[in-house]
């Protein structure tokens, strides 16, 4: 591999992973890493007299940031997306109960959790309150690295086939966290571990998390072992390679987005299906004394690539795969095709990839899901559609997609990182 172009290092992707339990954490943590390197928030209420130079919005969960330099009004964009949420189990309204002589927390899935990984586990809570302070209410990070919550698998003297139990995600899910016939308050316990008192909580959005950290594995070091790789991979090589594009501005206007919501079908104020993007683009353009004509126009030359986390071929399920498409970990990232649209990849985009790939000098792979089976999704259809720029989905490749804990190899975070900085300040044809 040719040396990095981007300061992405796979003990680096541990720690931004170990900082970043919810969605909101993501955000605020990559938010840290723009104000270090001298970007300014700014706020979606207020009018942007000068969007110009480095900037930032956050909302909710999702987050975009561009470094705009002196470009005309129509000049167009280069955008690397990701989305900042993973497949958990989520506090439910009402979750307190008891039974059994045990307390429990209500608890269901979001997205497409692999509920059996999430068993007999030391689980912690992260996410966000929003709280009633005089006359006017305040959203609250909350975090709780304490193993208080734990969802026991059933044992194989009580299964019914000892080869594995099927879970009901309404009745197989909740967790233990106390003893006792009656109740206790989470939202309490909650509330008094934020910083704030219990009767102020109007509303909340809760998640569990794995409380082992984030390590380098293998008899070489060179796997990564960690929660929420998807899609945390791409957040953390897509922010190193906007912070190199940054300072290296090119062609075109360089843009990081992160959305949330992707694994539940982005439909939200903050998903890829709203008008976070398309929104933010429009006003950097009347920011530079354009018009909608000249927005249009910077569309119509922009590209986004769509970056998700990518299926490496599973060595114990080999026949799962497409045959003619090995995808390896330590192979380089992976452009993703479905001729159904399930990924948004045409040959333009592919080929604005594949010289991206080419430019940073690292290996491209190409993925293709065995067309028997139902093929995943990723922001980069929504995009295309909602915004009308060329997309294509790329990834970095990995094992356990969804379980509770994935694994990727260490060599394939500089090299994705490297791609996507290559994408975001392209440079001419020989």
């Amino acid at each position: 591999m040719p040396v990095s172009l981007t300061a992405a290092t796979a003990s680096g992707l541990c720690a931004f992973i170990d900082a970043s339990p919810s969605p909101f954490h993501v955000c605020a943590t990559v938010a840290a890493e723009l104000d270090a390197n001298g970007f300014t928030p700014l706020t979606e209420a207020r009018s942007w007299d000068d969007a110009g130079g480095k900037h930032y919005v956050v909302r909710g969960g999702s987050l975009i940031a561009w470094a705009d330099y002196d470009a005309a009004p129509a000049d167009p964009f280069r955008v690397v997306g990701a989305h900042t949420d993973s497949p958990n189990l989520r506090v439910k309204q009402h979750p307190d109960l008891a039974g059994s002589g045990w307390q429990l927390v209500g608890l269901e899935p979001y997205g497409g959790a692999w509920l059996n990984s999430w068993l007999d586990r030391e689980l912690g809570i992260s996410g966000r309150l929003s709280v009633r302070d005089g006359a006017r209410m305040r959203d609250v990070l909350v975090r709780v690295d304490e193993p208080i919550l734990r969802v026991p698998q059933l044992a194989i003297h009580l299964s019914e086939d000892r080869r594995g139990v099927t879970l009901d995600p309404q009745r197989h899910v909740n967790a233990i966290w106390g003893i006792g016939d009656s109740p206790a308050s989470f939202l309490d316990f909650v509330a008094e571990r934020a910083g704030v008192d219990g009767d102020s909580v109007l509303g909340w959005e809760l998640m569990t998390h794995d409380l082992a950290p984030s390590t380098i594995v293998g008899r070489h070091h060179d796997l990564v072992s960690a929660p929420r790789l998807d899609n945390q991979g791409t957040c953390y090589a897509g922010l190193q390679a906007f912070l190199a594009a940054a300072d290296d501005p090119g062609a075109a206007t360089a843009v990081l987005v992160m959305f949330d919501h992707e694994e539940v079908g982005s439909q939200s104020d903050r998903g890829a299906q709203s008008d976070l993007l398309p929104a933010v683009l429009e006003r950097i353009v009347l920011a530079r004394g354009g018009g909608r004509a000249d927005y249009l126009a910077a569309l119509a030359g922009s590209v986004v690539a769509s970056g998700d986390m990518a299926h490496a071929t599973h060595p114990n399920y080999p026949d799962r795969h497409e045959p003619a498409h090995r995808i390896e970990v330590g192979g380089g990232p992976v452009l993703k095709v479905n001729q159904n649209l399930r990924y948004a990849t045409d040959a333009a985009g592919a080929g604005a990839f594949a010289l991206a790939c080419a430019q940073a000098e690292v290996p491209l792979q190409r993925y293709v899901h065995r067309a028997d089976l139902p093929c995943g999704s990723t922001i980069g259809p929504m995009t295309a559609a909602r915004t009308g720029i060329s997309t294509v989905d790329v990834g970095a490749p990995q094992l356990a997609m969804h379980s509770c804990r994935e694994l990727m190899g260490a060599a394939d975070i500089p090299a994705y990182a490297s791609a996507l900085a290559a994408f975001l300040t392209p440079t001419p044809l020989d």
